[in-house]
């Protein structure tokens, strides 16, 4: 156990109130950090305001030196991280290594993407009373940006605010999660060893009402949120003149078409389904399948899941860990039990074992309208249901308020092209998953799923601002 300050510009601090941090697994203490006073907020608002200029300025090479240097330092420590974010957050720790090793690709990526940054150059000249005239564009630093991360990704969803920000030239204040602020403090350490300014950086794992505070701050000037939808948007709606960037939940869907390969399908659907129990934005929740292939694909899902071990996450070969709370747990047992009074079947698993941990389960005969279909489980539940035509299984992909991503597994184009025009989605993955991420490309949803886009070219432009100089050559 292991007692962590907060970060406050470079200055490490403490306070009267401390927070303690426990395994979801086993309730054991796993280490303590404090709340952050209001007087620190105001210090790391201030620090951030008055290191705009200092990190706009930063030439290209210094910025993806620190970044190197950051991604350098989570290499060092990376079975740190790793054995943090289990014990915090009670993911397996083959998967919490998995997102380590993401997190300092990530970071690598950014110090590359940091150097095509560039502007463009264009002539004015369209009409003749514009001739002499040329134009040139880049991007400027939008100013302080708050950055607030959920439980699930402790690390790469932190690093998915920091490495664009310092790309493009931000100070960023990260408010963790409450469940897990352990890993980021420890990537505070990294970061300050980095060479970035001071004030470029704090990290504040603050309650929701002193957060919410900083949400309508108007010295910050973007808010980049991961979360449920009904926090996002709640945020949203007192967050002022600032730019807001929302990556929320989601129920995603994917459709087994007849000429699918089936074991492919089945295999993917098991991991996507099941990874991490279900708690990530992307997690597989409702399957639709051809009826012609639904019972075969059906008996090799179970063979699958079958195969998932559940248990203690620092097991190296646990699959299935906890959920992150007990009333987590038990929400996800009783909209079980729930759809099952309602006229559904579970195949398999279901049951809570104790640990906060709910048994992989397989679900049949549902309807739309039942809360594991149309609500975010965020948990290990998949629903399986038959279509008989491709047109009807999009219709009800669409049957959703969320629209984050959506998998398609056939070989036919015209489908794959017809999905990938219809799919209320922000992105479409052919013969894989929706829960699959390459943390480069561009990520977010449409409906209650979100705003704007992550992906680290793509979240530097959200967090810079093109202006425009033109020049009068005559």
């Amino acid at each position: 156990m292991a007692r962590h300050k907060f970060l406050v510009a470079g200055e490490w601090r403490d306070s009267k109130e401390i927070l303690e941090v426990r395994s979801p697994y086993d309730g054991k203490l796993v280490g303590t950090t404090f709340r952050p006073t209001e007087g620190d907020v105001e210090d790391a608002v201030n620090a951030a305001v008055n290191a705009a200029g200092e990190t706009g300025s930063l030439p290209t090479y210094k910025r993806s030196e620190i970044l190197r240097n950051i991604q350098n330092g989570i290499v060092r420590r990376r079975e740190e991280f790793a054995k943090t974010i289990t014990l915090e957050a009670g993911k397996p720790v083959k998967d919490s290594r998995r997102e380590v090793e993401r997190a300092a690709h990530l970071i690598g990526l950014a110090a590359e993407e940091v150097k095509r940054t560039g502007g463009e150059l264009f002539p004015l000249d369209l009409l003749e009373s514009a001739k002499g005239y040329v134009a040139l564009t880049r991007r400027f630093p939008l100013g302080p940006i708050l950055g607030i991360t959920p439980f699930n990704f402790p690390i790469n969803l932190v690093c998915h605010k920091l490495a664009p920000a310092i790309a493009g030239g931000n100070a960023i204040i990260i408010k963790p999660t409450s469940a897990t602020p352990l890993t980021a403090l420890l990537l505070a350490e990294v970061v300050r060893e980095s060479g970035l300014p001071a004030g470029a950086l704090s990290v504040l794992p603050c309650d929701t009402a002193v957060a919410e505070k900083m949400v309508k701050d108007d010295r910050l000037k973007m808010l980049t949120f991961t979360g449920s939808a009904q926090v996002g948007w709640r945020l949203k709606a007192v967050a002022g003149k600032k730019k807001v960037v929302l990556e929320l939940g989601g129920n995603a869907g994917a459709i087994v078409d007849k000429d699918a390969d089936l074991e492919l399908a089945a295999r993917r659907s098991a991991y996507g389904a099941f990874v991490y129990s279900g708690q990530t934005c992307i997690s597989l929740q409702r399957l639709f399948v051809h009826e012609e292939v639904y019972r075969p694909f059906l008996d090799l899902l179970i063979g699958h899941v079958k195969g998932l071990k559940a248990g203690n996450p620092m097991d190296e070969d646990t699959s299935i860990g906890p959920l992150i709370t007990p009333d987590a747990a038990k929400r996800v047992e009783e909209w079980l039990k729930e759809s099952v009074s309602q006229g559904a079947r579970v195949l398999l698993g279901g049951k809570l074992l104790g640990n906060n941990i709910i048994e992989p389960a397989v679900v049949v005969d549902t309807r739309p309208d039942m809360k594991i279909n149309c609500e975010e489980a965020f948990g290990p539940v998949v629903t399986v249901s038959k279509f008989s035509s491709f047109e009807r299984a999009i219709e009800e992909v669409n049957q959703s308020r969320y629209g984050l991503q959506a998998g398609v597994f056939t070989n036919d184009v015209n489908k794959i092209f017809m999905a990938y025009r219809s799919l209320e989605v922000g992105g479409v993955i052919v013969n894989d998953v929706p829960t699959f991420r390459a943390d480069h490309m561009p990520y977010g949803g449409v409906k209650d799923s979100g705003m704007g886009r992550e992906g680290i070219r793509y979240a530097i432009e959200e967090m810079t601002e093109p202006k425009v100089l033109v020049l009068n050559l005559r």
